[in-house]
């Protein structure tokens, strides 16, 4: 049913049940508050030049406010506001779509803000938008601010164009599932060894991204350590990392590091081809006993060892990516760390953080001799990367040896 004008209102509905319900739905979508996303600024943007109004939107309604998602104008602007004051909150009252002609004509909206006030605002249609449950969640609404009609064939476009904004908040459900996985496959806890402290952060610039980090006590008692980056970001390369990752740690037991960087090139190089992926690896083995850091870089390349003393070196990146060739061969080096000593190895969203370049190595470098710990130094990055976001996902370990 659609209301034109005064036509006729929605059925009453349990509003206490149903705004539990959304409430709930909206947490699980976690899209508000979340700041603008290209994914629904374009549907926005293509329903404004294909409809010709001076506004399109997509809202959200919580339970007292309307939350503007994304919207493209021209010449009319609104944000967040009062749920009460909402046309969206007719909508989402009813399955189809809220048209109104004209609200200067319409005794629910005649006196609303939007109406009378500067926006002026005459034409209003909406379609609601619902979560994968079917709980109406927000709609997409067309604005204007002179009266006019939607014709069926535009009804039924803004029905259509709807349904991809539905599409795409079922995959903000996908999204977040598939990031509790991906950060449930990252150490819960620092390692605890003898003279040494170990800690790490990771924090992709989407809900999932390319970088990991990793580490295991081996049979023998030393520690293996891994930093990768994949090429990439989003689920493909998520995907990716789950296989390096596991893929690696079975090698790691039996192996040093560069015999297992093989075994791991070996095993995955077909898929890696097919997909036309390559991945930077670091992979290092920590021997709490001696203070030994034996490591193999596969075009990681971005590790530091900061002394005790002030003195600083930075190794080379040691050979090509994973996915290159299928029988690559790699050196493996060593570094004995002293009392004192720390090594960072991290990915370069982390240079992101100051200029992208190498010349932003002294302010990494200071944040470790800065950090009263390496979980200091980490949390350090973690603060930033937040506080600036990220336009790449930006993933760190540091080490350092204590007695």
């Amino acid at each position: 049913m659609v209301i034109t004008d005064r036509g006729t209102a929605a059925p009453p509905r349990s509003r206490a049940g149903e705004d539990d319900a959304r409430l709930r739905a909206l947490e699980d979508l976690d899209v508000l508050d979340t700041g603008p996303e290209r994914r629904f600024d374009r549907i926005t943007r293509l329903a404004q030049r294909v409809f010709g109004v001076a506004n399109a939107s997509i809202t959200l309604i919580d339970r007292d406010r309307q939350h503007v998602k994304s919207q493209h104008a021209h010449g009319l602007t609104f944000g967040d506001g009062p749920r009460t004051e909402a046309f969206c909150d007719h909508t989402i009252r009813r399955p189809d779509t809220l048209v109104v002609e004209d609200a200067t004509a319409d005794d629910r909206f005649a006196d609303n803000a939007l109406v009378v006030g500067g926006s002026h605002l005459r034409f209003y249609a909406g379609h609601p938008l619902e979560a994968p449950g079917g709980q109406r969640v927000g709609a997409l609404c067309l604005l204007d601010d002179h009266p006019r009609r939607l014709a069926a064939p535009e009804r039924e476009l803004l029905e259509e164009l709807a349904g991809w904004v539905e599409e795409e908040l079922a995959n903000s459900i996908e999204l977040e599932h598939a990031a509790e996985a991906q950060r449930a496959l990252l150490p819960r806890t620092s390692p605890q060894l003898t003279g040494h402290e170990v800690a790490g952060m990771c924090l992709p610039s989407r809900a999932v991204g390319g970088d990991f980090y990793d580490w295991e006590e081996l049979p023998d008692g030393d520690l293996g350590l891994t930093v990768a980056d994949v090429m990439g970001k989003g689920f493909a390369a998520a995907l990716t990392t789950a296989s390096v990752r596991a893929v690696l740690r079975s090698a790691a037991r039996t192996a040093g590091p560069a015999h297992a960087l093989r075994e791991v090139a070996a095993t995955l190089h077909d898929d890696l081809e097919r997909t036309s992926t390559l991945v930077t690896v670091w992979h290092g083995r920590l021997s709490p006993r001696t203070g030994v850091l034996r490591y193999t870089d596969a075009g990681h390349g971005l590790m530091v060892v900061v002394r005790a003393d002030g003195s600083v070196s930075r190794p080379s990146s040691g050979g090509l990516p994973l996915g290159v060739f299928a029988d690559g061969e790699w050196a493996e080096e060593s570094v004995q760390l002293q009392p004192g000593d720390s090594v960072l190895v991290f990915s370069d969203g982390l240079l992101d953080l100051y200029d992208g370049t190498l010349s932003s190595l002294d302010r990494v470098v200071a944040a470790v001799q800065d950090g009263v710990d390496v979980r200091h130094v980490t949390d350090r990055f973690a603060v930033l990367s937040r506080r600036i976001g990220v336009r790449d996902d930006v993933t760190a370990v540091a080490i350092r040896r204590t007695a």
